[in-house]
């Protein structure tokens, strides 16, 4: 069974991660927000996945929920 524990640490901005997951549609990622918000592994994998985008938009939406989650220094692109 794989249990996930609601990420450490003050609670992401909604609206925040609403644009991230549009952001991220525009180069063809898929966010399961519910996911995103609950899982930190998955958390890291989208996050260092938005930090690697071309876009600049993304990466600064990604570093913004990074720090939300609680995870310490940059998204390791």
């Amino acid at each position: 069974m794989n249990v996930t524990q609601p990420l450490q640490g003050p609670p992401m901005n909604l609206v925040d991660i609403i644009d991230l997951k549009w952001l991220m549609a525009r180069d063809g990622h898929h966010v399961h927000v519910e996911r995103l918000q609950r899982d930190p592994a998955y958390a890291r994998e989208c996050l260092t996945k938005a930090a690697s985008s071309t876009q600049g938009a993304v990466q600064t939406a990604a570093r913004r929920l990074w720090a939300s989650c609680g995870f310490v220094g940059e998204p390791q692109v």
